[in-house]
């Protein structure tokens, strides 16, 4: 695990304090504090543990922090505890804890796709995206063409766009004459185009390079 250090963070000791030595899981309701840290001492040395409980009946809402003394510490108990956790990086204690359980919510409490996912996938900014009608007045489809000034190589670039869920096919290209890159990515569904667009449209990749990320038709019915 390789975690960096925010721009707008202040001090290195600032940051390991807020965010790289606390995470936040999702735990049965039974759950004691004396469990949680049960569950999780074995990945390093805990300062505190602490449950979300509901402020009216004082029942566990079935959510957790750990806090760590070092953030190597955080960052195996996130690679090494058992998936039904869910554990991930807290937010820092500037942000209100409400707002970060929605989001949490929001997106662990869905069906996970089939692979890989990234944090952004299947946030509530995309429904508003969807919804933004200005945004969306292009002719859509399930199929994107992706252009690059330099080369891609296949599997690199299949892994990249697998990260959003419904990759059917990636299709690498290469001008001979220009040498930049030129690939056709196809998903199951309109949705995940849209969001893979709305994501790596201007993405760096490889850094310094911005890829451009277009629609292209494949014959369905756009207005769906």
């Amino acid at each position: 695990v390789f975690i960096a250090q925010s721009r707008a963070s202040g001090s290195h000791r600032d940051v390991e304090d807020e965010e790289l030595t606390r995470i936040f899981v999702m735990i049965p309701k039974s759950y004691t504090e004396e469990d949680l840290r049960e569950k999780f001492k074995m990945y390093g040395d805990i300062e505190y543990c602490s449950i979300i409980k509901n402020k009216t009946t004082g029942e566990s809402k079935g959510l957790g922090y750990v806090r760590y003394l070092k953030p190597s510490q955080a960052a195996r108990a996130i690679e090494e505890c058992d998936r039904s956790y869910r554990a991930i990086l807290a937010e820092p204690k500037n942000k209100s804890s409400d707002s970060f359980e929605h989001d949490y919510y929001g997106t662990n409490m869905r069906q996970e796709p089939r692979r890989n996912t990234l944090p952004f996938c299947v946030q509530p900014e995309f429904c508003t995206f969807e919804k933004n009608e200005s945004r969306i007045q292009e002719s859509v489809s399930k199929r994107l063409s992706v252009v690059s000034r330099f080369p891609f190589i296949q599997e690199q670039l299949f892994a990249l766009f697998d990260l959003v869920p419904g990759l059917e096919y990636c299709d690498v290209q290469r001008d001979p004459y220009t040498n930049s890159g030129y690939a056709v990515i196809q998903y199951s569904t309109a949705a995940s185009a849209i969001y893979a667009k709305y994501k790596l449209h201007g993405f760096e990749y490889p850094p310094g390079n911005r890829l451009t990320v277009i629609f292209l038709e494949d014959g369905s019915d756009s207005s769906e």
